[in-house]
């Protein structure tokens, strides 16, 4: 039988760095994941990148990940946004002193540096290839009973198994949830012109076209592309050849990168929102796509994610040098004070600009373009929205900060 502090279910990247934050402070964790590694860190698993901003790059090197990041990711010094090709964009420029706004990474290098660390850290047991077969929450802690026979103990449960946790739904949490008329199309290609570090959002009534820098590699510039579509067109789609696809590329985004060329595999996934009504239970917490789950249009979705792992880990940490069960109902409340409303604003906010933008037509195109410009114009309301790329608002964790709690 193994005890420790937590028991995480799901070995994801936001269930990894969360044992990884919690081995930074002394905490244990046993990890439980049924993938196989030599599926997920195969590098064709899965070719998506994220944004990871400058607020949980911080989170990341204060817990020991910096060094083997470095190197592989863009760093993103410009976002501009425009509805379709109309004249009148959205710039946003941080000053020179406050560094870039995030950092793109592909999924597939963020995954390879947290296996590798949490596999050699101290505090977490990793166990790969595992399922949970029973789980026990009582007033006396939380028993889970693996495939093997073994049972592990801790006095907390942490959910991070995605989207469809099981765990969720058997501890009765309720969700609102619906689907978008979406389908996102994702990959990356080569291209002539540099991208300058910017990331690019091109709005059009199917969906957002977004353009995101990645490191130059031996053939030349490159990025990578999140094309939303509707859900009826994404078959066609992903059905295109190589040289179809780059050729609609390119006119989506008006060539400004000039000729595309050498694009690595497409995938393609439908698009949904969901978020759970309350974030924890009886020695249960939720964290990542298991609370919540938003519409990629602003890139948000895993710095959510990362958000949860900073502020359970400092609500953990208080508890422990109180010398407080760490399963106590009131400790875990405080987690879910503090994440609900952030996680929920985001989640409004991004179901909102999906609808906005969504409605065709040369007036609503008209009324979209008056107002980038007028966001253009006010750099108050432009260093806001800078803010919130940066996962900077609101009362940040201490490890969002960059130093340990």
């Amino acid at each position: 039988m193994t005890t420790n502090d937590v028991i995480i279910l799901g070995g994801g990247l936001v269930g990894a760095t969360l044992a990884l934050a919690l081995d930074a402070h002394g905490l244990s964790a046993t990890v439980i994941d049924p993938a196989d590694p030599a599926v997920t860190l195969a590098p064709g698993f899965d070719g998506r990148a994220s944004a990871v901003a400058s607020a949980s790059g911080r989170m990341l090197d204060a817990i020991g990940l910096g060094t083997a990041l470095a190197g592989h990711g863009c760093p993103i010094e410009r976002i501009r946004v425009s509805d379709g090709l109309e004249p009148g964009r959205l710039d946003f420029v941080p000053d020179p002193d406050t560094g870039a706004l995030g950092v793109m990474y592909e999924n597939k290098r963020l995954r390879t540096a947290l296996f590798e660390a949490v596999n050699g850290a101290a505090n977490i047991d990793l166990r790969m290839r595992t399922r949970a077969v029973e789980v026990d929450r009582g007033p006396a802690g939380v028993a889970v009973t693996l495939d093997s026979g073994e049972v592990v103990r801790a006095p907390l449960l942490v959910a991070a198994e995605g989207r469809n946790s099981p765990t969720r739904q058997a501890a009765g949490i309720t969700v609102a949830q619906w689907r978008y008329d979406h389908a996102a199309t994702i990959g990356a290609f080569h291209h002539v012109r540099p991208h300058d570090n910017t990331a690019c959002e091109i709005f059009y009534p199917a969906g957002p076209f977004a353009l995101l820098p990645l490191p130059d590699d031996e053939i030349g510039h490159r990025s990578a592309i999140v094309w939303t579509v509707a859900s009826a067109e994404a078959a066609g789609l992903m059905k295109l050849g190589d040289r179809g696809f780059l050729h609609e590329a390119e006119k989506r985004m008006g060539g400004f990168l000039g000729p595309l060329s050498a694009p690595s595999p497409r995938a393609s996934y439908l698009l949904g929102f969901h978020h759970a009504a309350r974030l924890t239970a009886e020695r249960l917490v939720l964290v990542g796509d298991a609370g919540h789950g938003i519409h990629p249009i602003a890139g948000q979705g895993l710095n959510l994610g990362f958000r949860d792992v900073a502020a359970l880990v400092e609500v953990l940490v208080d508890g422990k040098r109180l010398g407080l069960d760490l399963g106590d109902a009131a400790l875990l409340e405080r987690y879910g004070r503090w994440r609900s409303l952030d996680t929920f604003a985001v989640a409004f906010a991004t179901d909102t600009l999906t609808r906005l933008f969504g409605i065709p037509g040369r007036l609503p195109s008209a009324v979209r373009r008056f107002g980038i410009s007028a966001v253009n114009a006010l750099p108050p309301l432009k260093n806001r929205f800078m803010a919130e790329a940066r996962g900077e608002t609101g009362s940040l964790p201490r490890l969002l900060e960059g130093s340990l709690a």
